[in-house]
């Protein structure tokens, strides 16, 4: 007869390591295509298997539409009309439109050549030479080479949108157990073009079209990976490798230093909250090189926290530290396309989350520097953060400029839809340039009221303000956010509209968008971005 044994007795054994899950991580993701410039015909490029060449709309009405550079010598090789190709097809050489030809023997000179691709440029604007790009980025997935006279057609204007387009339009991730069902072109020539011309642009494009790539990626992971602790070491990866100054700040760090925001959302989640910064500084930097602070909202995952989002609202919160992507991307890539000025990023990182420990409703914390907020919406939680941040920036770097990005409101995605991005700032100089380099760089962002008229919604009983200001959303969240910067030029952009694409659609796919690397690597890689504001 066995004894009986009192479970309460029972040794636990604790698990081997063959026992313990496997550590998760990030598995391997497809990676963009890489560009080379060529001053050879496209079909003397070895190994080819596509040949895109432009196609503008002819001039008047009916008018044919006509082939760019390197279509006669394929047409004659190819023994066929490509001008009648287009016209049996109705093409007119709207941007993006694409028409192939298949050549399933090969070429006579280029035996590895299976298809011609005449692609439409429209009216050959930066935008139509990126929708161009975008299309021939998603028409030659799995293929191995490519060479295209696109931006042959007009290189100064084309190259480098046709390169972004190219490169986002290509954009995967997976996290299957099987490989991706497809994968980016691995290399596309741009031929008939100078290298020792166009290289700088080149670099400067890719550099452009890698940070939205980055920025894309990183807001793409799952929150189950992605908490402040992953999302910090990531920044730590992407300052090593871009030659950039760190420094992270951790929970008893930032309970010292005083980030009572920061530390406020954070409270509720099983992993701790980080603080960001890196540091940029141009070759030649000197006492007087002025310098631009860089805010982004790195909330890894937003529950709402005790005032709860519905379900519905939560599907892609895994997305709401874009703003956080948005500067680390943009860091990476400032020496690429040679920024003139200093740069700091700061990203604070929280998960919002609910728990016995979580923010409630009725709440005050107090900012660094001493502000205080009355927290009447956990799910108003982007700005408490940022706030500490922007306190910090303001007292502690000397700033000439400081801009924010977050997806913060949801009454922005109200006012504008999912097109357009929305902006704030309280000098005409920068919110002109900021709206110019959106509209350049394929991110359009439109200029949105700092109203005081609603300044008397932030107040609170209790604190200085109140995070949960009703009213227009947008704008109140933008008020409040003014009071940490003081009189120092700002810009604050509220990209939540712009957060998540809801389909395929020229360079955006669908999902998390990583809006806004573009934008602000257009406007700080100019070759003077501060003029008029310092």
């Amino acid at each position: 007869m066995t004894p009986a044994t009192n479970p309460a007795s029972r040794r636990v054994v604790p698990p081997t390591s063959s026992d313990r899950p496997p550590a998760l991580s990030l598995p391997s993701q497809v990676s963009p295509p890489e560009l080379a410039l060529s001053g050879a015909r496209p079909l003397a490029v070895d190994g080819v298997e596509v040949v895109a060449l432009p196609v503008v709309p002819g001039e008047g009405d009916g008018a044919a539409p006509v082939l760019g550079p390197g279509a006669d010598e394929v047409g004659e090789q190819l023994g066929v009309d490509l001008v009648a190709l287009l016209e049996a097809e109705r093409a007119s050489g709207e941007a993006g439109r694409i028409v192939a030809y298949p050549v399933p023997l090969g070429g006579p000179d280029q035996a590895s050549l299976r298809r011609v691709l005449l692609v439409g440029v429209g009216a050959q604007r930066p935008a139509d030479f990126r929708k161009a790009g975008a299309a021939l980025g998603r028409a030659v997935k799995d293929v191995r080479a490519v060479a295209t006279t696109v931006p042959a057609l007009d290189p100064d204007t084309g190259l480098e949108p046709f390169v972004v387009g190219l490169v986002l339009g290509s954009y995967g991730f997976s996290w299957r157990s099987t490989p991706p069902e497809h994968v980016p072109v691995e290399q596309v020539v741009l031929a008939a073009l100078d290298p020792k011309a166009y290289d700088a642009a080149l670099r400067r494009a890719l550099a452009v079209a890698g940070a939205g790539w980055r920025s894309r990626t990183l807001a793409t992971v799952p929150s189950n990976l992605k908490n402040p602790a992953w999302l910090a070491e990531e920044a730590r990866r992407l300052a090593d490798e871009a030659g950039l100054g760190y420094r992270v700040w951790d929970e008893q760090q930032l309970a010292a230093e005083g980030f009572g925001g920061v530390l406020g959302v954070g409270q509720g989640s099983a992993t701790p909250p980080r603080l960001v910064q890196l540091d940029y500084a141009p070759r030649r930097a000197g006492r007087r090189t002025p310098t631009v602070v860089l805010v982004g909202k790195g909330i890894t995952f937003d529950t709402g926290g005790l005032s709860i989002k519905p379900a519905q609202a939560m599907a892609n919160m895994k997305r709401d530290m874009t703003g956080g992507a948005v500067v680390l991307a943009t860091m990476a890539a400032l020496k690429d396309v040679g920024c003139p000025v200093r740069v700091v990023g700061l990203v604070p990182m929280a998960e919002n989350a609910v728990s016995g420990n979580a923010l409630r409703p009725g709440d005050v914390v107090r900012h660094w520097g001493g502000r205080t907020t009355e927290i009447t919406n956990t799910d108003a939680e982007g700005r408490v953060v940022m706030a500490d941040a922007l306190a910090y920036a303001v007292a502690e770097l000397d700033p000439t400029v400081v801009v924010d990005v977050a997806t913060l409101t949801g009454a922005m995605k109200v006012a504008l839809g999912q097109q357009v991005g929305g902006f704030f700032a309280n000098r005409e100089v920068l919110a002109a340039a900021i709206a110019a380099a959106g509209e350049a760089s394929g991110e359009p962002l439109w200029r949105m009221p700092l109203a005081e008229v609603y300044e008397d919604k932030l107040a609170s009983k209790v604190a200085d303000a109140d995070n949960g200001a009703g009213g227009p959303g947008a704008i109140t969240a933008a008020l409040f956010l003014q009071h940490f910067v003081g009189d120092v030029p700002w810009a604050h952009l509220d990209v939540a509209s712009v957060g998540d694409a809801p389909a395929d659609a020229d360079e955006w796919t669908e999902g998390p968008t990583g809006f806004g690397a573009r934008a602000l690597l257009t406007w700080l890689g100019a070759e003077a971005p501060l003029d008029g504001i310092a």
